[in-house]
């Protein structure tokens, strides 16, 4: 009993209002940091063999990660200067350019297709995915549209049922990517934001009807996406084809046991699971690292989500509902990122495409979620300014 009374005096004490007299939250930075510094590690022990065959350069995706780390840490940094009132006078305009750019990466001559899928656009040697742009476009414009339409949401009949036509914009682009798991992780985020600003229960009721219905009509429309499906059910019924991804990842999780294997001492990244530096690098931390590795990426990313929900509810309570709404959007984004990510990795939830926040390659992914990071600190820097004054505010 003293043991659970002192963690729980604990918890609060790290989740109250945070010190007044710093101009950041030293926490969530520290957590963003380590995250940046585990993605890279990983990054280089999954992708040395996939290097090596494709490019003759063991290093070669590692050094890509640490250009994309340099780039978002910089651009973070050039983020965190701008004010919140600039992101909520730009919203309208932030929205057309991820419709925009949604558009341009489906004309053959501009978006990549890799596997199957065009989702990339080309700049130089970089490629820009608009899927990770369009999350953080919508968070912001909900976000807005919710400050405006606040009374509205929670009290009018049917008007829960307005934002979701925002969503459907994006979702059928996604789609024609195609993008399921983008287009899911965009309800998700209005779903949450719907909760956060009091929505009826019955309208959640009904929408989450009709998103549960279109789901199952994406899935049986298409003989790919119920391949997923029944993969995941039993990915050892067809372990050489449907199934081969996630039958190897499984077969990392079973490899590292508690403790795991060690850095480096991976097996299945030697090219028999697919993708391990990017959707499946937590199999691999699962291999080398076991279950403690798992354990602790896990409270790493959900310290991060309670900082980042925090910060959303002292916004809250000084009134400061844009901040307040953007915080808890971007929360709700890098859970079920992270959820769903960890989730497939497992066999607990179908194959998608989407990253773990921070740690999986990719430098769209990257460098979206750096940059919401840096919204996130922007926001709390701006609540204690409020709250204290700028005279009583020291940056150590």
């Amino acid at each position: 009993m003293g043991f659970l009374q002192d963690f729980k005096q604990s918890y609060e004490r790290w989740t109250q209002m945070t010190p007044s007299n710093l101009l950041y939250d030293r926490t969530l930075l520290w957590l963003f940091f380590i995250l940046l510094l585990i993605g890279l590690v990983m990054v280089t022990s999954a992708s040395i063999p996939v290097g090596t065959r494709l490019f003759d350069d063991p290093f070669y995706f590692a050094k890509r990660d640490g250009i994309y780390l340099f780039l978002s840490v910089g651009l973070a940094y050039f983020f965190l200067q701008v004010p919140m009132n600039r992101w909520q006078q730009w919203h309208v305009y932030i929205f057309f350019a991820a419709l925009i750019f949604l558009v341009l990466v489906m004309i053959p001559g501009i978006g990549r297709e890799v596997n199957g899928a065009r989702r990339w656009i080309p700049l130089g040697p970089l490629n820009f995915q608009p899927a990770e742009f369009a999350k953080l476009a919508l968070t912001c414009y909900l976000s807005s549209y919710f400050v405006r339409k606040y009374d509205e949401v929670r009290s009018k009949q049917l008007s829960a049922f307005k934002p979701f036509l925002v969503v459907a914009a994006f979702g059928v682009l996604l789609l024609q990517q195609p993008d399921l798991g983008s287009a899911v992780v965009l309800v998700v985020i209005t779903f949450g934001l719907l909760f956060i600003v009091g929505a009826k229960i019955w309208q959640f009721i009904g929408l989450i009807a009709v998103v549960i219905f279109l789901f199952v009509v994406l899935v049986l429309s298409s003989a790919y996406r119920l391949k997923r499906i029944t993969a995941f059910m039993d990915p050892f019924k067809d372990p050489y084809g449907t199934g081969f991804q996630l039958s190897n990842s499984l077969m990392a999780f079973g490899r590292g046991e508690f403790w795991g294997e060690g850095l480096g001492n991976s097996i299945q990244k030697l090219e028999y699971l697919p993708e391990a530096h990017t959707d499946f690098v937590m199999a691999v931390v699962g291999e080398e690292f076991g279950l403690l590795g798992i354990t602790v990426m896990i409270f790493l990313l959900g310290a991060l989500i309670v900082r980042a929900m925090k910060i959303g509810r002292e916004s809250l309570q000084l009134e400061q509902r844009f901040g307040g709404f953007f915080a808890f959007g971007i929360s709700f984004w890098i859970f079920f990122q992270g959820f769903v990510n960890l989730g497939m990795a497992l066999g607990l939830l179908p194959t998608k495409g989407l990253t773990f926040p921070l740690v999986s390659y990719g430098g769209s992914s990257l460098i979206t979620m750096s940059i919401t990071i840096a919204i996130l600190l922007r926001i709390d820097h701006e609540n204690r300014v409020m709250r204290s004054g700028h005279a009583h505010l020291r940056d150590d």
